[in-house]
């Protein structure tokens, strides 16, 4: 009756919704339920809302407080001492004995809105059970006055609550396994499994304007998210106002579904354009202003652009004028400043009254599977391609580093890579604006003494860059810079060892390298501060599928493809304009494949060996050119080096080595090489010294300007 009662009350409260009820029927009469723990509520709500009369696992320190000890009279309760070993040998005698219990794998309530630290003893407790594993989310309760986030999260009385109940799970190691190993295997498992739980509950089946709607319910129309260098900080209500406002506006001088292209840097207008564009049903498409005028034509082309959103500002700055008048040829260019000048006070007074009431009238206005935006590749193999993401492309992959990783709202995120780009786009620009964190946008990665002033004077929490970028700031900065950092992120291309090395030293801070593509959103893995493997890019995220396709000539891993959620809805070639081409491999239509050649191991972390398309064959073997430049960069750390191949009359092939360092020298090279075991094909035939290397805008070497370069010398 007790039970009764409670359920009734809390549904009327809090608004309780129980998905997956057919699960917990399906999972047999021996289970371990694992559920978060967000609050004090949780135990309570379970109990509450469970069918059967279920134990509860409980430390035995908590049970002793007085305000739970009442509850203990109506739940049956197994006391477990996280210090005593017989606690899990006791509890796998009790579920052997077909029983159904609760257990919390954290071992305490989240601090950090996120998964917590999951003990390794909660799965061994249902391998050597043999019981069923119920993975329950329970969502809501972190915004409860009964969490324990106060001063984290905005904090409400009776926010909606969701049980969702995911499929029930078994427990199978390979045989063979000692018992410390068994031990973290099973961990690594069920760590595995509730991060996929945060994940498979999440909701990305909606549209990046939903997602921002849904943060400003849950942060408050008054929370500061957005900045930029003019230091006009924007609320949740300010932002969506802008959007609407600028959406409107662009919306009058474009057609329904046309894609509009983006020339603009980091700035809060970005941002603005970016989302209105969505609203209003147009596709945005964020241009690569450092690619060069022909191939901002090719891009125009291949997306069928007719309207060009700029600035005026900008394209004296970073002296565009050629570009942009090339771009007037092919299409309207529309500047923003212009735009500014059109808003009157009826338009912003109607923006504002629409942008609190948008929870009304914008819900189902687009579809999840609708473009999202495009973005470009850099051309390294021909011209730039056209990517098409969705939104649930964009959503999910946010959703996969949110199940990793402990973001909250009280983080401040520097974002210095440039919007057009997939990684400053997801997860540095959409990432902290859904999730209630502060952004700070910086026009330009490449101020390398400006952005660690910066950093420090914004209390700056996370960074995101580039190798090239963060071995740039960390030789500038002053030690105390990054005091307030606590997470670096490298992606796009790989991480040096002595870039890892003087963040750790200078700093004090775990460079966490990643790994993806703009075609998956587009991280796909990443080493986490809980697994963390140096020299690796991590584990796949939740979500993500992989299949390995074994290449002749290479030994060590094969050819990576992927599938998921957050896999593009496909590409846009010039010579076909506006034709969508989804995505299609080996293994069948929604694979992507990658070009890379990875290596996995045991626990899932993934190596990258190099492209493809940076394979020498020399001599019928095939040579890894990443490797030849890793090679160089343990005898000269600290400059940047760039093997290409080109053709060879005798061996088909040969490799030469470009770099910074003006003292290189093959016979150094030749002798650390004979030292490391490495063959004589491994090493580059000549070694040709450059003041700079040609780079792209995200910092990695631009290798066609670079091979270009010595077939036109002709000397090799």
């Amino acid at each position: 009756m007790i039970k009764t009662i409670l359920r009734w009350l809390l549904a009327r409260l809090f608004r309780v919704k129980l998905i997956g009820l057919e699960n917990y029927r399906k999972a047999g009469p021996r289970v371990l339920i694992a559920a978060n723990h967000s609050s004090y509520l949780d135990p309570i709500l379970l109990w509450a809302f469970l069918p059967d009369d279920i134990t509860f696992a409980i430390n035995t320190h908590v049970a002793r407080h007085w305000w739970v000890r009442p509850a203990l009279r109506f739940a049956k309760v197994f006391p477990m001492d996280p210090t005593q070993p017989l606690s899990v040998k006791a509890l796998t005698q009790y579920l052997k004995e077909d029983r159904k219990a609760v257990i919390f794998p954290e071992g305490r309530i989240t601090v950090t809105g996120a998964l917590m630290k999951v003990y390794d003893g909660a799965g061994l407790i249902a391998e050597k059970s043999g019981a069923t594993v119920l993975p329950i989310r329970i969502d809501g309760t972190q915004y409860t006055q009964f969490s324990r986030l106060h001063g984290v999260v905005r904090l409400r009385w009776f926010p909606p609550i969701t049980l969702n109940i995911l499929p029930p799970r078994n427990v199978n190691l390979p045989s063979g396994l000692s018992g410390p190993e068994r031990r973290h295997q099973v961990g690594l498992m069920l760590s595995d499994l509730m991060s996929d739980m945060m994940f498979e509950t999440s909701n990305y089946r909606r549209t990046v304007f939903s997602a921002l709607l849904d943060a400003r319910r849950v942060h408050g129309g008054r929370h500061r998210v957005l900045e930029d260098v003019k230091r006009k900080p924007l609320t949740y209500d300010r932002l969506i106002a802008q959007s609407l406002a600028l959406g409107r506006k662009l919306a009058d001088k474009t057609n329904k579904g046309e894609t509009v292209g983006l020339l603009l840097p980091n700035l809060n207008g970005t941002v603005a354009a970016f989302l209105g564009l969505q609203v209003e049903g147009r596709v945005p498409a964020m241009l690569n202003y450092s690619a060069g005028t022909r191939n901002l034509l090719a891009s125009c082309a291949a997306a069928n652009i007719k309207t060009v959103v700029t600035s005026r500002q900008f394209v004296a700055t970073v002296k565009l004028d050629e570009a942009v008048a090339a771009l007037s040829e092919k299409a309207s260019v529309i500047y923003l400043e212009d735009l500014g000048r059109e808003l009157r006070a009826p338009d912003k007074i109607r923006a504002f009254l629409a942008a609190l009431t948008a929870d009304y009238w914008y819900r189902g206005k687009h579809q999840p599977d609708d473009p999202a935006v495009i973005l470009f590749t850099s051309g390294s193999e021909g011209e730039p391609k056209g990517v098409v993401l969705s939104h649930t492309n964009l959503l999910a992959n946010r959703e996969q580093l949110a199940a990793r990783f402990d973001f909250n709202a009280q983080d401040i995120i520097l974002n210095v890579l440039p919007v057009f780009h997939a990684f400053g786009l997801t997860a540095g620009t959409l990432l902290p604006l859904l999730s209630g964190m502060r952004l700070f946008l910086y026009p330009s990665p490449l101020h390398y003494r400006i952005i660690p002033e910066v950093a420090y004077d914004i209390n700056a929490t996370i960074l995101f860059g580039t190798n090239t970028f963060l071995h740039g700031y960390a030789k500038h900065a002053h030690p105390y810079d990054f005091y307030s950092v606590r997470y670096v992120f490298a992606g796009a291309e790989k991480l040096q060892a002595d870039t890892r090395r003087i963040w750790m030293e200078k700093f004090g801070l775990r460079v966490l390298e990643g790994y993806g593509a703009t075609e998956t959103s587009p991280v796909l893995s990443a080493n986490t501060p809980m697994y963390y493997r140096e020299g690796t890019v991590g584990r796949f995220l939740p979500g993500v599928q992989w299949r390995i396709e074994e290449v002749p000539g290479v030994t060590e891993g094969g050819r990576l493809h992927v599938a998921g959620p957050n896999v593009m809805l496909g590409y846009l070639r010039s010579e076909r304009p506006g034709e969508l081409e989804p995505p299609a491999s080996r293994y069948g239509i929604g694979w992507y494949d990658t070009g890379d050649i990875v290596r996995i191991d045991a626990e899932g972390f993934v190596t990258v060996v190099g492209r493809v398309k940076r394979f020498a064959k020399i001599g019928g073997e095939m040579v890894s050119l990443t490797a030849v430049e890793e090679l160089a960069a343990r005898i000269w750390p600290g400059q940047r080096h760039a093997a290409i191949v080109l053709s060879d009359p005798k061996k088909g092939e040969k490799i030469i080595l470009a770099t910074e360092y003006k003292h290189a020298d093959r016979a150094e090279l030749t002798a650390r090489a004979q030292q490391e075991g490495l063959g004589e094909l491994c090493l580059p035939k000549d070694i040709r010294v450059f003041k700079e290397l040609p780079l792209l805008a995200t910092g990695k070497v631009d290798y066609p300007a670079l091979t270009g370069f010595f077939h036109e010398r002709g000397d090799l």
